[in-house]
């Protein structure tokens, strides 16, 4: 082999190479910024004794919701915002509050979960390419929407309906016994409504975009990873979003999620291909429906 083959193989070896390490490189960099953005607009919110005393039973709930929620997300590809979003109205959080701290919490639980299924090889990059742009897009839209138009009290019940109907949906996929493979069609447009209800209703990216996918006879592994990782723009997204129109509020439901969620998503990404998917899908499913019957009791 001559020495300008050998040249060339090195060069396009580097820019692969290059290019892998951007999938962990771009989220870590807008994670970091982003902590010191907050840590500037914010510092006066946090002093050592209010943040000591912020480590209450509440703090615990929140950890352990976020804990759970990434746990079924990183496991089923879907079910975060869901799971997290009907924990948090079901224990009297209100609704803005409650999809801005979820949003806000999943830019750092997704992002750490894009890395982790990046790390185990469960990410098909074009797919993620395909979801990525009109995804954004449409999760900026609703989270305009719900911080800056619609009166979040107003709409509770709505949400806690749209949660029965996120339930409904991921049991009924997981009762389908055999599925045949068919080309997805429109992903942009089945990407901009997931990130447009994901916004509005604080979830709704993994039951609408991952089931949809599943369902057209997807590889699991790569399904699940891509739509985790191209969530992690979609929250990311959002979650400027809401505090660029609406503030942020609730630090300790935003704080006990983010650590709940980094702390859940290598062990997700690991269970993604050993746990028995739908008895798992069954029992998030029932759970969320009955959080949400719960919500729709004490408005009702």
């Amino acid at each position: 082999m001559s020495k300008k083959v050998k040249e060339d193989n090195i060069t396009i070896k580097q820019e692969v190479s290059f290019k892998e390490r951007l999938w962990v490189i771009i989220p870590v960099t807008l994670l970091v910024g982003l902590i010191v953005v907050l840590a500037i607009n914010h510092y006066d919110e946090f002093t050592w004794s209010g943040f000591i005393g912020g480590f209450d039973q509440e703090f615990l709930i929140f950890l352990l919701i976020g804990i759970f929620a990434q746990l079924v997300d990183g496991t089923l590809g879907m079910g975060y915002g869901a799971t997290s979003t009907s924990f948090l109205l079901a224990y009297g959080i209100p609704p803005a509050i409650s999809s801005a701290g979820v949003h806000v919490a999943e830019m750092f639980t997704t992002g750490a979960s894009a890395i982790s299924h990046h790390h185990f090889g469960n990410i098909n990059k074009k797919l993620v390419k395909h979801l990525l742009i009109p995804g954004v897009l449409g999760s900026i839209t609703g989270a305009y929407l719900l911080s800056d138009v619609i009166d979040g009290d107003a709409i509770k019940p709505f949400i806690a309906v749209y949660m029965i109907v996120l339930a409904i949906i991921i049991i009924r996929k997981s009762m389908r016994k055999t599925i045949i493979k068919k080309k997805t069609k429109r992903l942009n447009i089945l990407a901009s409504f997931g990130g447009f209800m994901d916004a509005v209703g604080g979830g709704g990216w993994g039951p609408i975009v991952t089931s949809t996918l599943l369902g057209r006879g997807r590889n699991p592994r790569y399904t699940i990873g891509s739509v985790n990782a191209a969530e992690f723009a979609v929250s990311f997204a959002s979650g400027i979003t809401f505090m660029l129109f609406g503030g942020i509020q609730g630090w300790q439901v935003i704080i006990g999620l983010i650590l709940g969620g980094v702390m859940a998503a290598p062990l997700a990404a690991i269970l993604v291909n050993r746990i028995k998917r739908k008895p798992m899908m069954i029992v998030v499913g029932i759970l969320i429906i009955i959080l949400s019957l719960k919500t729709l009791s004490k408005l009702l």
